[in-house]
């Protein structure tokens, strides 16, 4: 497991963008992570907000969008977007969905993971507390980007995602560079006794996944589950990083539905083959 000295972000930038020196030095592909920064929406919004359906002004997303992808040298036109529901399915996308959700309706629904290998096609997942997953196989040259809230991990939409990959691709588990991006942390992430015992049976148990605070109440860690989710895939413990970013501990910085509630804007990940 990577972390620290593999991610990293210019905070003087005019658009700050978290960035993965493993995807990089895969060679293959344009990604990042956006931040609250940067961007042109205001009131509650300001200033980064990459969602449509949090109430802010169309214009204002189609600028944040075409800001923020001209800064990691992708086509905002490219995009295609999912309907998260906190699913555990995943879709493989073609030319023909480019620009889904973004330029032109949604027309699939109830997706929460894409995979493709179609250059310049540009993979994204909004978010403001869940997990963002990245997989890039530079062998086969196929990528996949899933969003993985607590459902979704629990589902292990990590593991269909690779498996998506395996079967649509030929990529290989061990070639998959994987990353576990921006999202909360254990410290900030209190769950009810049930979704604690959801991991607790499913999961490799020790406090590093769930601990239980003197007050009966529970913490559960989405990174340590998503980790294990990739592994158990047959990804490389060594091809795995795994976020420093906790969105509950930068509200600042990185939107969060624990701190800010409903009035807030979103995050999104980027991925696209070159």
């Amino acid at each position: 497991m990577n972390s620290d000295n593999r991610e990293y972000v210019n905070w003087d930038a005019d658009i700050p963008v978290i960035r993965y020196k493993a995807l990089d030095d895969t060679g293959c592909v344009e990604h990042g992570f956006s931040t609250r920064l940067g961007g042109v929406s205001g009131g509650h919004f300001r200033s980064m907000n990459l969602s449509y359906t949090r109430g802010d002004n169309k214009e204002a997303v189609d600028k944040n969008f075409e800001r923020f992808c001209s800064e990691i040298r992708i086509d905002w036109k490219k995009i295609v977007s999912t309907d998260q529901t906190h699913t555990a399915n995943v879709r493989a996308v073609t030319e023909k969905d480019a620009g889904h959700g973004i330029i032109r309706p949604k027309t699939v629904f109830d997706i929460d993971g894409q995979v493709t290998n179609v250059p310049g096609l540009v993979l994204i997942t909004n978010h403001a507390d869940c997990v963002p997953l990245f997989f890039v196989d530079p062998v086969k040259k196929a990528i996949g980007l899933t969003h993985s809230g607590w459902r979704g991990t629990a589902a292990r939409i990590g593991k269909n995602t690779v498996e998506a990959m395996t079967e649509y691709y030929g990529s290989r588990p061990e070639d998959i560079i994987g990353v576990i991006g921006p999202s909360i942390c254990q410290s900030c992430y209190e769950v009810s006794e049930d979704v604690a015992e959801v991991f607790l049976k499913s999961f490799r148990v020790s406090d590093r996944l769930v601990y239980e605070k003197p007050d009966h109440k529970f913490q559960l860690n989405l990174w340590e589950a998503n980790y294990q989710v990739m592994v158990d895939a047959g990804m490389r413990p060594e091809n795995i990083t795994v976020t420093r970013w906790c969105t509950g501990c930068h509200p600042d910085l990185l939107w969060s539905h624990r701190k800010t509630g409903a009035n807030r804007g979103s995050l999104a990940a980027f991925l696209c083959l070159k």
